[in-house]
């Protein structure tokens, strides 16, 4: 693993030079940028925004928006809310890289057929060449960074080849910047918090696929996805849970009664992915960068009052080990990781 830095005293941010530094209280600027940013901020977002913006788009198509669905428990709300509490029809969207794990899949099944909504399921069997090669390789690219790109990126293709005016994420409120408001304070969060990684990916997807014809209309970076997502149909993306006053402790009983959700039996961090390549994807990232999009996720949570410290210290620590390592790497096709 990486040599031990500093943690930010307030959130639990390493000290991470150029991005992320920390004070002479042990804060560091991102910490000191929210903090400036809600002199900006008049109002949190309310759950009636949402309604004006879903009301907006109601009926004008024959898909009001299409739901994002991980089987996880943020997206599978995300699609019971769009249904249930807003009277929408979405569209449900899955998009599997081969790693999918069962109880996900089992839960988005179910979901959609006791919702009783339209699901369009892609599945790519191209990714764990390339998954492969990230591991062998000795790259500093980060695993989830490809498949969320071109997750994203067909997202907006469908929307559009469906006119679909809103795409609904199951994204958190430490999922989301206010990155517009943080600018304003001289912090560019998405700089900070993920450009050396992003880099790093990008540079190895321009290698890599060079030789892998099947993958040269995918794009390479967030940025390419959203210039490309312009020249489509318009629309927008969006996510319930930064609008309600309430997470996981109240969705996750709900959508358990009422679509028999099922948690991850074994996941890092526990309950909260679907996706088995995720533990060599947070051992590579600790590897190289000290930190995972966790860390970043948990951050933001607790400078939004949502999470406490402690807790996402405890959350996050690691409950994994070389066995569970080797396992993934022979799905891989890969004699070690």
């Amino acid at each position: 693993m990486a040599d031990t830095p500093r943690i930010c005293s307030n959130c639990i941010m390493p000290e991470h030079k150029p991005g992320i530094y920390l004070n002479d209280d042990g804060v560091c600027n991102l910490c000191v940028a929210h903090q400036r940013a809600e002199k900006f901020e008049t109002q949190k977002p309310l759950e009636s925004d949402l309604i004006k913006i879903l009301d907006k788009h109601r009926g004008r198509q024959k898909y009001d928006c299409m739901v994002m669905c991980s089987g996880g428990k943020d997206s599978t709300s995300a699609l019971y809310y769009m249904k249930k509490r807003y009277g929408l029809n979405p569209l449900a969207f899955t998009f599997d890289h081969g790693f999918e794990t069962d109880e996900a899949l089992e839960n988005i099944h179910k979901a959609v057929e006791i919702l009783g909504i339209d699901f369009l399921f892609f599945k790519s069997g191209y990714m764990k060449q390339l998954f492969a090669r990230m591991v062998s390789s000795g790259s500093k690219a980060v695993i989830c960074h490809p498949c969320s790109i071109w997750y994203m990126d067909l997202a907006f293709e469908t929307a559009a080849r469906y006119e679909i005016p809103i795409i609904v994420a199951g994204w958190t409120k430490g999922q989301s910047t206010k990155q517009e408001i943080m600018s304003k304070c001289g912090c560019n969060v998405h700089t900070a918090e993920f450009k050396e990684m992003a880099d790093n990916t990008r540079d190895f997807l321009d290698n890599e696929l060079k030789n892998l014809p099947q993958y040269k209309n995918f794009p390479r970076s967030m940025e390419e996805v959203l210039l490309r997502a312009k020249k489509r149909f318009k629309t927008m993306v969006i996510s319930p849970h930064w609008f309600l006053p309430f997470g996981p402790e109240v969705y996750v009983d709900l959508i358990k009664k009422e679509l028999g959700w099922k948690a991850p039996v074994f996941s890092y961090p526990t309950g909260s992915t679907n996706c088995s390549l995720n533990f060599l994807s947070v051992y590579y990232s600790m590897k190289h960068y000290g930190y995972t999009h966790y860390h970043v996720e948990a951050s933001k949570l607790i400078r939004e009052g949502v999470l406490l410290r402690d807790d996402a210290l405890k959350q996050l620590e690691l409950n994994f080990g070389d066995e569970v390592l080797a396992e993934i790497a022979k799905k891989l096709g890969l004699e070690k990781y």
